[in-house]
């Protein structure tokens, strides 16, 4: 009998290294921000219902874009939900026409993305917004979900604590893992409440389903949510996505994966879904080489957290219904924990230019208020006294230097 070859059983073994990087991928990206998403939808106006039924076209689309993208590029690319943006409709809350609005604003935000596919100018009018400016407008918005485990430990200590606990050990041991196994502790603390209760689930909130919703188009929500959901998904996504990228060796090929990303928000605009992105923070685990150390196979990483998030697409309807059911202040404990790390970076970005600090606090300060005039959010109005107040402060300086 000849002797086996060593490189026999290579393909399974280099293919399991990659698949399993996506797949941790996926879990990770999903645990660590799916509470913040399910607070966005619900405070624009989404019922309980049409939150999971977002929760669900985000999976099935995020999906499917890392899949395609990953296969026809041979690149580790992964799309993700734009987890600024749910923070941002978390703080925005409802405007005038209620959840169709919201989707109506949904419906825009896609259509800008589309838009800088086909022109680029577009993107580079959004890339002349000062980076300080727009990670204090995100800055200010995160404040208010961020202060969530703070006054959650003196709303419901008995609930929260055992969540807080948790994520700081794990921030010391696992910090990947620090946010995931939060919500793990966050679950058990919902599934104590419910045995003390004695209060039995209903099985219909654990099946997945679709809630269409038709869009209606206002000023307030074009302005309010539009808007700013595209600038923050353009900012604080899809352009560190493509850095993170760029340093692992990879370059992602802007306008399919703006058009990509685009089609996918639109096909999960009416379902509730408010917006798909590159991935960011976590694309490096499936690009790094943690996921393959051949470069060129890595791309397999990519698919396997695709299929990942279609996967959990299946169980969407089962953790929205855990966040309805959880006890006040855990599940807002756990959203905040996940933008402790975002909340650090924005606000280190945001004031990092001396020169630019004065209009990043403005922006910053407007954006927290959570104030709302003419029915236009705060994160507009942010924008704007930042972009007015630098104007100001930086008119005439530079014909003055020269």
């Amino acid at each position: 009998m000849p002797a086996r070859s060593p490189r026999s059983d290579q393909p399974r073994s280099t293919l399991a290294r990659p698949v399993l990087a996506g797949i941790v991928t996926a879990l990770v990206g999903f645990t660590s921000s799916f509470a913040v998403v399910l607070t966005g939808l619900a405070a624009v106006g989404a019922s309980p219902a049409q939150a999971a039924s977002g929760l669900l076209a985000l999976c099935l689309t995020m999906g499917l874009a890392c899949i395609v993208l990953a296969r026809r590029y041979r690149m580790p690319i992964t799309a993700a939900w734009s987890t600024p943006g749910a923070a941002l409709l978390a703080a925005t809350g409802t405007v005038e026409g209620g959840w169709p609005a919201a989707v109506g604003a949904f419906f825009v935000a896609a259509a800008l993305i589309l838009l800088t596919a086909l022109w680029p100018a577009l993107g580079a009018l959004i890339a002349r917004i000062p980076p300080s400016i727009a990670q204090a407008m995100l800055a200010g918005v995160l404040l208010p979900l961020c202060l969530a485990p703070v006054t959650g430990l003196v709303a419901n200590p008995w609930g929260v604590v055992p969540v807080v606990v948790t994520w700081l050990v794990f921030a010391r041991l696992a910090p990947r893992w620090a946010v995931p196994l939060a919500f793990v502790a966050a679950a058990v603390v919902v599934a104590v409440s419910l045995i003390q209760a004695g209060a039995p689930v209903d099985a219909g909130l654990l099946l997945p389903r679709v809630e269409l919703t038709a869009p209606v188009f206002t000023v307030g929500a074009l302005v309010g949510i539009a808007l700013p959901l595209f600038i923050v998904t353009m900012a604080s996504q899809n352009v560190p996505g493509i850095a993170i990228m760029r340093s692992f060796g990879y370059e992602v090929p802007w306008r399919p994966a703006m058009l990509m990303t685009g089609v996918g928000t639109a096909a999960g605009a009416a379902a509730g879904g408010h917006a798909i992105n590159l991935a960011a923070i976590s694309a490096a685990l499936a690009a790094s080489p943690e996921a393959d150390p051949d470069h060129g196979r890595r791309w397999t990483a990519g698919v396997s957290t695709g299929a990942s998030y279609l996967v959990l697409g299946a169980f969407s309807a089962a953790f929205a219904a855990l966040v309805l059911l959880a006890p006040d202040a855990v599940i807002p404990a756990v959203a905040g924990l996940a933008l402790f790390g975002a909340f650090g970076s924005s606000v280190q970005q945001a004031i990092d230019d001396p020169g630019e600090r004065i209009p990043a606090v403005v922006t910053f300060l407007v954006a927290a208020s959570g104030i709302a005039v003419l029915g236009v959010s705060a994160a507009f109005w942010a924008l704007v006294a930042g972009l007015l107040l630098r104007g100001a402060l930086h008119v005439g300086r530079r014909g003055a230097a020269g």
